[in-house]
């Protein structure tokens, strides 16, 4: 095993370990990243995982990303000459792993690429130059030599229309890419620690694999049909080995349960189009806040009756505009709408490829059905920003919140009445979060605020989690939390709590300054602290948070905090 650093401020390393008889990983190790996506927070980086298997002839299975490019290549050539590689395996298409795709044709000209043959339509847009290619079908077999006969898996939308498996049948190694992974940095190759991983495994999970629940089952029934699966080797995170009937169990439970959801939404678009993958994993953050189960149809690829069928149970459906000049996604919106049923919810976004189908007139269409639009139609004028991808994400929770109302008034009418006035009367100050992370900014009204602790200075908060705010309030975020005062604070109060559009202004009108930590303190606060989020704990239908307190200050040493009385228990 081998470790390369690149820049000790980006913490950037490769690790290098021999994973069963002639099977080696190059494993990418990415100990700062944050975020992906824009809208997930990252507790512990992530890793991208590239594989070589060496029989007779050698197989690379995928490769890294771009920001690995030297250590990558570097780490490679150790290893093997390029030039021996006889063929790529590209498991999906995705930059994260294809990132470097061009660069090892540049290498190892005489490579066959292997890959279904939507990766492969979507590699020859990516590198731009011919190369030798090999396309899969569900069943088909490779042999490298030396017992190393490999057998692909068909697994589309997992999580890209694209993927595929590779199944080993000599090491009994499954090479899955994005499918049950996670991302977590670490020295440990493999999932030992099934402790520490599990949080991170659940959490990748809910972003990335819960909205195709339906294709996780599919894939899961077709790996069934293998022999045994000793290892899962995923693209992100640790290998799975210790624990592998254990996780793909969870995968089996979760997915059940995903689509057994009474409420579900649809988003139809285009991947590989334009921004549409992110846009719509945008809308979808948005929407699963508000516990509400996505499905995701790629229009390009669809079956056109399973799309029916999609739609016809949705209560909510999501277009992204796909591209007026594919055939194929144009017959594919037309199965939407001949599917599409009075009463639905209904939310257009332009996927910004430059040749969308127009908003307006398919807008009214869906209008003519019987369809209430749910948000303002998203119009892309230009490269989506933070603040386009947060409107998304507050969009999405619109809609989520549309299509449960009647459940949500249902369950405000279920407490006991002698229950829910005794939980009415737990008081609590009147306080307004603020957060700025790079330039989206948000702000909510909270009373459900208590200090938490002495060493180190505390404090806990309930944050709904369809709150715009929420996805600022990642472990490692910083926030301002602004003191109401007694008998002054009708104002603020009256503002931060009324309804904003997706992607409005939270501080139009109203004094702020700017706190160290970036984010705004509301001048006509009673008192601010500055607080960085250094846990988090799943509490129904709030996160608790805990955050230190690292600075503060009180402009009105004599005043009282705003203190606010419910009359009921079970809303606010």
């Amino acid at each position: 095993m081998v470790a390369l650093a690149e820049n000790p401020k980006k913490r950037l390393t490769v690790q290098v370990a021999e994973v069963a008889p002639e099977t080696t990983t190059i494993r990418s190790l990415d100990w700062d990243r944050d975020r992906f996506d824009i809208e997930f927070g990252l507790q512990n980086g992530t890793t991208y995982n590239s594989f070589i298997i060496r029989g007779e002839q050698t197989a690379l299975v995928d490769t890294s990303h771009e920001k690995f490019r030297q250590l990558f290549l570097d780490t490679l050539k150790n290893q093997i000459n390029p030039v021996d590689i006889d063929y790529l395996i590209i498991s999906h298409t995705e930059p994260d792993h294809s990132g470097l795709v061009k660069d090892v044709l540049q290498l190892a000209p005489d490579v066959t690429v292997v890959g279904s043959k939507v990766a492969i339509q979507f590699l020859e847009d990516l590198v731009h130059q011919p190369f030798k290619r090999r396309i899969v079908k569900n069943g088909d077999r490779l042999d490298l030599g030396n017992g190393h006969e490999l057998e692909f898996v068909i697994a589309p939308n997992l999580h890209w229309p694209d993927t595929i498996f590779t199944y080993d049948h000599k090491t009994q190694i499954l090479f899955t890419c994005d499918a049950f992974g996670l991302h977590y940095c670490s020295d440990a190759t493999f999932d030992e620690d099934l402790e520490a991983i599990s949080p991170d495994f659940e959490f990748y999970y809910e972003c990335l694999m819960a909205p195709n629940a339906r294709s996780v089952l599919s894939a899961l029934k077709r790996m069934g049909e293998l022999e045994k699966i000793g290892m899962i080797a995923t693209g992100h995170g640790p290998l799975l080995y210790h624990n592998v009937e254990e996780l793909t169990g969870r995968y089996r439970r979760w997915s059940q349960s995903q689509t057994k959801a009474e409420t579900v939404v649809g988003i139809f678009y285009v991947s590989e189009y334009g921004f549409s993958d992110r846009l719509a994993q945008s809308i979808t953050n948005g929407i699963t806040k508000t516990g509400v189960a996505v499905e995701w149809v790629d229009l390009k690829s669809a079956d056109l009756q399973e799309l029916q069928e999609i739609v016809s149970r949705c209560t909510g459906i999501v277009v992204g505009t796909p591209p007026t000049s594919d055939t194929a996604a144009q017959t594919a919106l037309s199965a939407v709408l001949g599917a599409a049923k009075e009463k639905q919810a209904v939310g257009i976004f332009e996927t910004g490829g430059g040749d969308d189908e127009p908003i307006d007139p398919l807008l009214s269409k869906f209008r003519d059905l019987g369809l209430t639009p749910a948000f303002p139609a998203i119009r892309i004028k230009q490269t989506p920003t933070d603040n386009i991808y947060k409107l998304c994400e507050e969009a999405g929770t619109d809609l989520g919140q549309w299509v449960t109302r009647d459940k949500s008034i249902k369950a405000m009418k279920s407490l006991g009445a002698d229950l829910d006035k005794a939980l009415g009367r737990l008081s609590g100050g009147l306080y307004i979060i603020t957060a700025k992370k790079g330039d989206v900014k948000s702000a909510m009204l909270a009373s459900w605020v208590s200090q938490a602790s002495f060493k180190p200075l505390g404090i806990s908060i309930a944050v709904a989690k369809d709150r715009a705010i929420e996805s600022l309030m990642q472990v490692g975020d910083k926030f301002v939390l602004n003191v109401l005062e007694e008998g002054n604070y009708q104002g603020l109060m009256k503002h931060f709590l009324k309804r904003f559009a997706p992607g409005a202004d939270r501080f139009e009108g109203v004094r702020t300054q700017s706190a160290e930590n970036g984010a705004p303190i509301l001048t006509d606060a009673l008192a601010y602290m500055e607080c960085e989020v250094v846990s988090r704990m799943d509490g129904g239908d709030h996160w608790i948070v805990y955050s230190t307190v690292y600075a503060g200050r009180v402009s009105k040493p004599d005043a009282l905090t705003a203190v606010h009385h419910r009359k009921v228990g079970n809303h606010y």
